[in-house]
């Protein structure tokens, strides 16, 4: 019988419980995209000495609370369940394959990173792109200026890691590969092979580590550029209240602060694509 590890894979086996988690995080990511409104909203109103925005505001908080507190119970639960059954699966085929000690073992650990994504990753990736696409059209009802400018941000971030994805997943590879090795390496109690394999694995995880930290310097300095244009413009264009000028700027940096985010989630999503082909493959 074949079985493929991957997210579609695993969603299909535990389709109810990673859809109600999924149902959570996207309500808990939908009342989020409103905070800096309401907060806007409640300034004005305080100035003009009214509550109403203030209420709105606390019972936007309490939803919230309680969404993202029945979330985090469950999903502690419906993973711990999904790893336990996953791992145990993939460890009965390996065996069956006669795979040595050593591949089973690094599989085994490549495997609890592939739950983890689904655990944290996932729900914060979708938490992310709710997050962007509602803020962009809250931003362009206020400032269709600012809202060029983050869309001009967002298309940078999508055009440095389309041209750099093959490579990414191409260094994961070459990192698993060697990570592979580990178990095999200590078990010859060579000192030689040790300093050799681990050597290996500190040269992937730097070329890795370089990639990264040349996509984070032009995505920085998108950033950066927004950072300084929102405030210039809105100023300029004259906002008429104190509270529209607070969401706005509130806005902005939330927005830059999912795009920031982003990259790490997709280096994240590229190893899992490499790990769930890696786990797959030879079913």
């Amino acid at each position: 019988m074949q079985h493929a590890y991957t997210l579609k894979a695993i969603f299909c086996q535990f389709k109810w419980q990673i859809s109600l988690t999924l149902s959570l995080v996207i309500i808990e990511a939908i009342l989020g995209v409103f905070y800096p409104l309401l907060i806007g909203i409640a300034i004005n109103d305080l100035l003009e000495d009214s509550y109403q925005g203030l209420y709105w505001l606390t019972a936007l908080g309490f939803a919230s609370l309680l969404i993202g507190t029945a979330r985090r119970f469950y999903d502690t639960r419906a993973y711990a369940n999904i790893y336990q059954k996953t791992v145990t699966q993939m460890v009965a085929r390996e065996h069956k394959k006669q795979r040595p000690t050593s591949t089973i073992s690094a599989r085994s650990n490549l495997m609890t990173e592939f739950v983890e994504f689904l655990e944290d990753s996932l729900p914060e990736i979708i938490q992310a792109i709710i997050a962007i696409v509602g803020i962009s059209i809250i931003i362009a009802t206020l400032n269709i200026k600012v809202f060029f400018a983050c869309l001009m941000l967002l298309l940078l971030i999508l055009t440095i890691y389309i041209l750099t994805g093959n490579k990414n997943f191409t260094l994961n590879k070459n990192y698993n590969n060697e990570l592979e090795q580990q178990v095999h390496a200590i078990e010859s109690k060579s000192r030689s092979q040790s300093k050799q394999h681990f050597s290996a694995l500190m040269r992937w995880n730097i070329a890795l580590s370089d990639l990264e930290t040349i996509n984070y310097f032009f995505v920085w300095s998108g950033v950066i550029a927004l950072f300084i244009f929102t405030p210039l413009i809105v100023i300029k264009d004259g906002m008429l209240t104190y509270g529209l000028v607070f969401s706005i700027l509130m806005y902005v940096f939330d927005y830059i602060e999912k795009l920031a985010i982003m990259p790490i989630h997709i280096q994240q999503a590229i190893r899992i694509k490499e790990i769930s082909q890696r786990l797959s493959a030879d079913n």
